[in-house]
């Protein structure tokens, strides 16, 4: 098996702060998703993670070590890959949007749209391989 590509080296100078701040304010949003229906939390988890290893070798740190997020942070920076069981995770939750959707949308189109934006992310997510087994 190849060795997982080692992260671009931390931002210096001025775009540093940037690539912390986007770290920071990724990660606020995933926390918020958590709670949050319809909020994703594993892509701005992610997205944190990216910026972190620019900006803040301490956060990315922090994110690798976690007992939630640090596993699927891991899994996708060496293959790019997500678990079976975060996939259904985030089919069942898109399936309950969609129902909350049609349940509470204005009009019917608008529904349909959040639903067809839900399916082809799912599909996307179903495309994406599964970590190798341990």
């Amino acid at each position: 098996m190849p060795a997982p590509a080692s992260p671009e080296p931390p931002a210096t100078g001025r775009f540093r702060w940037a690539w912390w701040l986007l770290a920071y304010a990724s990660l606020g949003l995933g926390l918020v998703g958590i709670v949050v229906p319809g909020l994703p939390t594993v892509p701005f988890v992610l997205l944190a993670a990216f910026a972190a290893a620019r900006g803040s070798q301490r956060l990315h740190g922090w994110l690798l070590a976690h007992r939630q997020f640090g596993p699927v942070i891991r899994d996708w920076e060496a293959h790019g890959a997500v678990s079976r069981r975060a996939k259904r995770l985030a089919l069942a939750m898109m399936a309950a949007c969609a129902v909350l959707l049609f349940l509470t949308a204005p009009r019917a189109w608008m529904a349909a749209t959040g639903t067809a934006v839900m399916a082809l992310v799912a599909s996307w997510l179903w495309s994406r391989p599964e970590p190798p087994a341990s």
